[in-house]
């Protein structure tokens, strides 16, 4: 059976585009004067604003600098920390100069000369933090950006700002070679490595149309307040975050603000008066577990609890009274934040619930690199609250099918749609293993209820299968034990029992030692913590059937080693 969006009389009206060009342009004349981005001259300071028309203007004179240099049709990385310079750098490369290479900053320098040799790539901007990276990297132009600086500020040639300014001076002169570009929708335009889990990275071939569609499904099914501000947390470099935090931001005039960094989210939220925030389930898991331990710690609870229970009652008579009622609640992000997007990861209905519940809306999708990103979302106007567990429903210019049903009804997960890659970059026979008649087989495990919501089970290579041929999903029993208040971090995987051949379930957990020390004083024994996670786990398994119950826990005091989304690199954290 194949499943599309089944609100299409309710979805929002949203204006043609074909190209990111397309998007600064129109964007510039719907928007003009209104902040597009919010930057910072120095670390600490105030922010500062950047409207929609210098954005357009910054990105022709670098672009026109570009084509000056040569660079035309030349594969171009972008690597480094969220600013204002990294985005302009990616829309000049796309919107007429070359390819854009988006590389992860986490990487070792070796991972990351790898995929430049890979990418044949021509040029690279990078952040100053990484100046030293590059210094005997053989590539033939690089660029510095400063994620701090004031405009018009430069200290070196190749500096960002000046490229900025030889591009002004070229436009001054009349040089419309960038600017009269015309982009091809269909043409590759950008390659993205995956961050994938569990198999070598491959570049992912995306082009403008495969973005813009998204771009244009997500503002038909999510629509924002003409003073929506995002506070840019996530790797920029990510679809999620560049295509979800800022082009669908851009696109409905709103404005993204930079932070400065995971340990100053709360104080950005606050100076930047941010409404909207895109993270993935571990930050707002640890926001949400925040509040309640605020709560606790000032004896607020019970005043907390009551307060959710009068703002439902008044929600249900048509009054919203959450920013009164939540107001000690809100002040700790700004007094702002009234929406959050998650994804890249399950997160618990509970937290999305209780988000609710706190007049705090929270979005969920799932998407991947190669659809660019979202397959499916929860739209604004359904019962988001009702259908916590889901990741709503396919976009609405795609269609999503479950192939391979198991009697469960759950399957692998394929998608067709406009935002479905071009391909894997050199990989001809990788690409040919994923798509299939124009549908993209996700390796994602789900089933779909009667209403055509999605529901993610799993990936299919986690599947443990028991010799019996039982499938247990990792993910299933890793939300069972995530409930559990003294873990903070676990993960499923089957091991073989050499004396019998069967397979098992074993788990490693990080604990949670502040809440255990604070309950009980022995976080520091690692004996007692086993003991009493070891007990908690039991009662778990006294209600999972015996094939799924957990025979082997291991206690680790380490983080376990995840891609940069926060998802937790199975295969590389196994204990042999």
């Amino acid at each position: 059976m194949i499943y599309e969006n089944i609100y299409k009389n309710k979805l929002y009206k949203v204006r043609d585009i074909d190209t990111l060009k397309d998007l600064l342009i129109t964007s510039k004349e719907l928007f003009g004067k209104k902040p597009a981005f919010l930057y910072k001259e120095e670390k600490g300071g105030d922010y500062k604003e950047i409207n929609y028309i210098t954005l357009k203007d910054d990105v022709d004179a670098l672009g026109t600098k570009l084509i000056d240099l040569g660079l035309e049709g030349e594969n171009i990385a972008v690597i480094g920390e969220n600013c204002y310079a990294w985005m302009v750098s990616y829309f000049a490369i796309v919107n007429g100069v070359g390819k854009v290479v988006p590389l992860d900053k986490e990487l070792s320098k070796e991972e990351i000369v790898n995929l430049l040799t890979t990418a044949g790539c021509k040029a690279i901007f990078f952040t100053s933090a990484y100046k030293n990276m590059f210094k005997d990297v053989d590539i033939p132009y690089k660029f510095q950006m400063e994620v701090y600086s004031k405009k018009g500020q430069r200290n070196q040639e190749n500096a960002w700002e000046y490229l900025m300014e030889e591009g002004r001076m070229l436009l001054g002169k009349g040089d419309r070679r960038f600017v009269d570009m015309v982009v091809d929708p269909m043409e590759v335009r950008m390659l993205l490595f995956t961050s994938g889990t569990t198999d070598v990275p491959k570049a992912v071939m995306l082009c403008h149309k495969n973005i813009v569609s998204n771009v244009q499904d997500i503002s038909r099914i999510v629509k924002l307040k003409e003073d929506d501000r995002a506070l840019s947390i996530l790797p920029i470099h990510h679809t999620f975050e560049s295509s979800i935090g800022i082009m669908v931001v851009l696109f409905q005039g709103g404005s993204i603000a930079f932070y400065e960094g995971l340990k100053y989210v709360t104080k950005n939220l606050v100076e930047a008066k941010a409404s909207l925030l895109v993270g993935v389930p571990l930050i707002f898991e640890s926001m949400y577990s925040k509040i309640w331990k605020q709560a606790e710690k000032t004896e607020m609870t019970k005043a907390l609890k009551m307060a959710v229970k009068l703002h439902k009652t008044l929600k249900k008579l048509g009054i919203d009274a959450r920013k009164k009622i939540f107001s000690s609640v809100y002040s700790n992000f700004g007094g702002n934040l009234r929406m959050l997007v998650t994804g890249a990861a399950a997160i618990s209905p509970n937290v999305v619930r209780g988000f609710q519940d706190l007049g705090i809306d929270i979005v969920m999708g799932y998407g991947l690199t190669e659809t660019a990103p979202l397959v499916s979302g929860t739209p604004d106007f359904t019962d988001r609250y009702g259908k916590a567990g889901s990741v709503g429903q396919v976009v609405p210019s795609g269609q999503l099918q479950i192939i391979n049903k198991n009697e469960d009804g759950i399957g692998e997960i394929a998608f067709k749609g406009p935002n479905v890659m071009l391909g894997y970059y050199n990989m001809p026979e990788k690409t040919a293993e994923v798509l299939k008649d124009g549908w993209f087989h996700t390796g994602d495990l789900g089933f779909v209820d009667e209403n055509g919501w999605l529901y993610l089970t799993g990936r299919q290579k986690n599947v443990i299968v028991t010799k019996t041929g039982k499938n247990i999903y990792p993910e299933e029993i890793e939300e069972y034990l995530n409930k559990i208040p003294y873990i903070q971090e676990c993960m499923v995987y089957g091991t073989e029992n050499e004396e019998t051949g069967e397979t098992t379930v074993s788990v490693q957990i990080r604990p949670e030692y502040d809440i255990i020390n604070e309950e009980f004083g022995y976080g520091e024994d690692d004996d007692k913590v086993y003991k009493l996670i070891k007990g908690k786990i039991a009662d778990v398994n006294q209600t999972l059937p015996n094939y799924k119950r957990v025979r082997q826990i291991v206690i680790r005091n380490t983080e376990f080693v995840k891609t940069t989304t926060h998802k937790i690199k199975r295969q590389e954290n196994i204990i042999k």
